[in-house]
């Protein structure tokens, strides 16, 4: 792997991390391809091969239906989340596809309470080449806990 495809996939983790801390909702499906696969599930799940995921969406259109459900339809009492993402493992590197994984922290804090620590894991990811520069066409967002507060609006 050359320095330019590690700096390229260092700064597609650390933008993706900045867009969401920063509640940028409409960018998050352009991180991804066209028939893009993403699915957060617990870990016992995706240690033991069940299939269940708590989100699972198989497109951009997917992602840009829960954009639009975080914005008009999901009613919740707001609160911000920082997400602290580690340098990608690149596990296999090819030409123009890159299975990585990263782990992560999502730190939640609500109007007038102290920020918590909300949703900890791993992600692992193909991340893939395109026309528009380097985009992921899968994130598996395996979290540690199985317990999760209430439920999960915004995205990992």
């Amino acid at each position: 792997m050359n320095f330019q495809d590690h700096f390229e996939l260092s700064q597609l983790y650390a933008s993706y991390a900045s867009a969401l801390s920063a509640g940028e909702w409409d960018a998050w499906p352009e991180f991804f391809t066209e028939d893009c696969s993403y699915r957060l599930q617990p870990r016992e799940n995706f240690e033991r091969g069940f299939p269940l995921a708590t989100l699972s969406f198989e497109s951009k259109g997917m992602l840009k239906d829960r954009v639009y459900g975080i914005r008009e339809t999901l009613f919740h009492d707001p609160y911000y989340q920082r997400h602290v993402v580690g340098a990608p493992l690149v596990r296999k590197a090819q030409a123009d596809r890159f299975e990585c994984e990263a782990n992560y922290a999502v730190f939640r804090t609500k109007l007038s309470e102290l920020s918590s620590v909300f949703n900890v894991g791993r992600y692992i990811d193909v991340v893939v080449r395109t026309e528009a520069g380097l985009r992921f066409s899968s994130r598996q967002v395996i979290y540690d806990s199985e317990m999760i507060p209430n439920s999960i609006i915004y995205p990992i």
